[in-house]
């Protein structure tokens, strides 16, 4: 992990002006090992930008660039928000970066719509912007997007709930991200389209913020709601995490089936001791790594990434159900994150 550097008196005083003291920058230079903010003549500098710097799959999303970075010759500048939200921060990160003359910067974006007037203004100054995991709204926002395919994600635990059900009828419980958010709204639509059902079937809806104590009084109040929920839909899995403690409490863990989105090991734990039924594993490393190389690329070519390229998903589970693809949580803890 790199450590933090002493920033330009510049940007200090944006950073205080902006009110985003929070807001952490760091740099990561390849042979340097002393954690500064330069690498040496030459080194193509590259940003990444993430929601928070506590999140397990943000801290792999970092790991993945820092290594990338060292690999390709660059140099990194990181920067994370306060909260999950902070688009205050982001916006004086990208500024930042900008200043320091990045080529490229690597985004996820904590809110996809109010971030784009500054990834504008820096495309319009020939920086490479990606995307990593969260897609702009537009889309076409940013150059490239590098994500998992979220619907696919929840295509695939819907699809394995609908088999492990096995004809019985089902009452789903939804405990959704928030509204409006892109990730959750795909995983959602995702899950319904697999397990063929839409929100008229969906008993009990509650949103959680992928949080695990948010999770589990969504599930207490869903239970309140329809006490014979059988199926769980999560956003993620803390919010499994905590359905699966609500439903404990209760008595009802071993007859409710739940499903959910990440592939973090904490998670991918949580499959192998038959507190989620599957998970759908995605890759932060391999997201970063690319995004990295892309920008590596276009400093030494001027090739620009492009579109949108799927950095992969995998359900993971030790109950395989027929003509659901799937691996075991052998495969998944070898590959997991956090």
């Amino acid at each position: 992990m790199s450590r933090a550097t002493r920033l330009p008196s510049s940007l200090l005083r944006s950073a205080a002006v902006t009110g985003v003291a929070a807001l952490t920058l760091t740099a990561c230079g390849s042979g340097s090992g002393s954690g500064s903010s330069s690498s040496g003549s030459g080194s193509v500098k590259v940003g990444l930008i993430t929601k928070t710097d506590t999140n397990p799959f943000f801290v792999k999303m970092k790991e993945g660039a820092e290594k990338a970075a060292k690999e390709n010759g660059a140099q990194l500048s990181t920067a994370a928000g306060k909260f999950d939200g902070d688009n205050a921060g982001q916006v004086t990160a990208i500024e930042n970066m900008v200043a320091a003359g990045v080529k490229g910067i690597l985004i996820t974006p904590s809110d996809s719509k109010a971030i784009v007037p500054a990834i504008q203004k820096a495309r319009a100054k020939g920086v490479l912007v990606i995307a990593l995991d969260t897609p702009t709204d537009p889309e076409s926002a940013v150059d490239a997007l590098f994500a998992t395919d979220n619907l696919k994600a929840g295509q695939l635990i819907g699809e394995y709930a609908k088999a492990a059900m096995k004809g019985k009828n089902a009452k789903i419980a939804a405990l959704d991200l928030a509204p409006g958010v892109s990730v959750g709204v795909q995983r959602h639509n995702g899950f319904l389209k697999g397990f063929g059902a839409t929100d008229k079937d969906v008993v009990c809806a509650q949103d959680t913020g992928g949080d695990q104590a948010k999770g589990q009084t969504a599930m207490e109040n869903c239970l309140q709601k329809a006490p014979d929920i059988n199926v769980v839909y999560t956003i993620n899995e803390p919010a499994a995490l905590g359905a699966y403690t609500a439903l404990k409490a209760k008595g009802r863990e071993k007859d409710v089936l739940i499903v959910s989105v990440d592939g973090g090991c904490t998670g991918t734990q949580a499959v192998k001791d038959g507190k989620i039924a599957a998970t759908s594993q995605q890759y932060p490393l391999k997201m970063a790594a690319e995004g990295v190389k892309a920008v590596v690329t276009y400093a030494e070519d001027g090739k620009k990434a492009s579109g949108y390229t799927d950095t992969g998903v995998t359900l993971i589970t030790d109950e395989a159900q027929a003509g659901v693809t799937s691996k075991d949580t052998a495969y998944g803890l070898e590959n997991c994150w956090g």
